[in-house]
């Protein structure tokens, strides 16, 4: 029965779009094609003579001995530096968009995005930690840890800042969306205030450093810190699409979610804990990449619709997508130097999001 009442939610999230379930499952195929596609771009654009079919060779062909589709050179530039990156990627973009999709159910807002919770910020504020302290407060830490430092100071930040802002939003076993809202935007000025602090006393070397990740880049990629952050990614984006059902049934009001069955409380915190994950892993190996979450899901509910069922794992493709292509620009516009891709995102991004506050209030109508 609860079954039944949860499916019939999913319907009624959807009923005034009407029925776009077999448009969005045309919509993640091409998706899915699209991300192969993304995927040998990214691998082969640059400076290097590996093209996508010889990429695509040197895969169907096992790079057996004698068959190899691939010089030396560029098997090393293809496999050992750019996959890694590829790999970075793909799990960044579907992290942030599936966050921001999350996000804006649990808010039940366009406009939402993992920032306004604070985990970006709190997540700035450890691995800035790292870099302006790593050789004198934190030495002990940094030289035991060794490159592991920076992304695990950043996820503890992150999964601090979101521990705080759980404990200040409860009262009685209930959390107050509302209240976590302020206390997350507290919490990240907060976090912002103690980084300026630490900014105010890098020296210069240190400041180009801090400046370049903040802006974001997946220039650092390796498969050591995949391996330190991809899991934690990947249990999150397998672990968010099982909230689809009660998100939609929360767009109807938390009450009536209620009323259908949904465990309204361990839906937030579920969400809550599965967002700091993604996005706090996220910002330690890449630093802040911006409106990701924001433009994604928004695009993708245009076009298939709110239910979460279809939207979450649309999000999540959609934005591997994206964040490579604008890997890709980032690499090549000013090549040989590199532009962060934290600012490629802003450029795109910005004007959409000016675009949803303006039509969300009616002063345009496009």
């Amino acid at each position: 029965m609860v079954d039944q009442s949860i499916a019939g939610a999913g319907i009624m999230a959807t009923a005034s779009d009407g029925d776009r379930s077999g448009r969005a499952r045309i919509v993640i195929l091409l998706l899915c094609l699209g991300l192969a596609v993304a995927v040998l771009l990214s691998l082969t654009s640059g400076a290097s003579d590996a093209s996508a079919v010889s990429v695509v060779g040197d895969w169907l062909s096992g790079a057996a001995p004698g068959n190899e589709a691939l010089s030396a050179r560029d098997r090393l530039i293809v496999y050992d530096i750019r996959l890694p990156r590829v790999t970075l990627g793909v799990l960044i973009g579907a992290a942030l968009a599936v966050s921001g999709a999350v996000m804006q159910g649990l808010f039940r807002n366009p406009l939402a995005d993992p920032g306004l919770i604070g985990v970006s910020a709190g997540a700035s504020l450890g691995a800035v930690a790292v870099i302006v302290l790593g050789a004198t407060v934190l030495a002990p830490v940094t030289s035991m840890l060794g490159t592991l430092a920076l992304p695990l100071a950043a996820f503890c930040g992150g999964l601090a800042t979101t521990l705080v802002l759980y404990q200040v939003a409860t009262r009685h076993g209930q959390t107050s969306v509302a209240t976590m809202l302020l206390a997350g935007i507290a919490l990240a000025a907060l976090a912002m205030a103690l980084t300026g602090i630490l900014i105010f006393m890098a020296d210069d070397r240190q400041l180009r450093d801090l400046t370049f990740w903040q802006l974001g880049s997946l220039a650092g990629a390796t498969w050591q810190k995949i391996g330190s952050v991809g899991p934690v990614i990947v249990l999150a984006l397998v672990a968010m699409p099982f909230l689809a059902r009660g998100l939609n049934a929360l767009a109807l009001g938390e009450a009536t979610a209620g009323h259908l069955g949904i465990p309204v409380q361990r839906l937030k915190y579920t969400a809550i804990i599965g967002v700091s994950a993604a996005v706090g892993a996220s910002v330690a190996v890449s630093g802040g990449i911006g409106f990701v979450g924001i433009v994604v899901p928004h695009l993708l509910r245009l076009a298939i619709g709110p239910d979460n069922r279809y939207l979450l794992p649309a999000s999540a493709l959609l934005g591997a997508c994206l964040l490579l292509l604008a890997d890709a620009v980032a690499r090549t516009i000013v090549a040989p130097a590199e532009l962060p891709i934290g600012i490629v995102t802003a450029i795109a991004g910005a004007p959409f999001f000016l675009w949803i506050l303006l039509r969300k209030r009616g002063v345009i109508d496009l």
